[in-house]
């Protein structure tokens, strides 16, 4: 099986859910669900992550960033919550940073007035972009996004633009 596939085989044999036949790849989901890990508020008594990852949620829990919509930053608390929950150890073994998972676009010094600080996905870390979607697989470089119709993305934590074809540069522009 791929690498995800195993991730998440291991995951729903962890939490009791898996195959109800062998024809099918999928799991039942009119099944009655199975209680994930408990969320919890606040990580640093537990002494789970760490203490950047605590730190940097710390920080955005007590105020909303600048050029971020309320929604967003709420859900973002809330996503982070649970991430923490179930994968900030993982994560913090893995190597990600607080700029991984907490991550935005510097704010220009003269912002135009549509400028908006989450249009910039390059920058932008996880918990912005799961918007009450779960992570179901964290590797060193990736997390698997499962979406509410049970398709999965992939974030790529050092996915940047590409400049194009291989040996393009703007020096070959002079």
């Amino acid at each position: 099986m791929g690498r995800y596939l195993d991730i998440l085989k291991r995951a729903g044999e962890e939490l009791g859910i898996g195959d109800q036949s062998d024809k099918s790849d999928r799991w039942d989901r009119n099944a009655a669900p199975v209680p994930r890990r408990a969320d919890f508020g606040r990580f640093g008594r537990f002494g789970r992550t760490s203490r950047s990852l605590d730190g940097a949620f710390a920080a955005l829990e007590r105020r909303c960033p600048e050029r971020v919509e309320l929604d967003r930053w709420r859900q973002a608390v809330a996503d982070s919550r649970r991430f923490l929950g179930r994968w900030g150890d993982q994560a913090a073994a893995l190597g990600w940073t607080a700029s991984d998972l907490f991550g935005l676009h510097q704010v220009p010094e003269d912002p135009a007035p549509t400028y908006r600080r989450l249009s910039r996905d390059d920058e932008t870390g996880l918990v912005w972009l799961l918007q009450g979607r779960h992570v179901v697989a964290l590797t060193k470089e990736t997390a698997a996004i499962e979406q509410r119709t049970g398709v999965l993305t992939i974030y790529r934590k050092k996915c940047k633009p590409a400049l194009g074809p291989l040996g393009d540069s703007v020096d070959n522009l002079k």
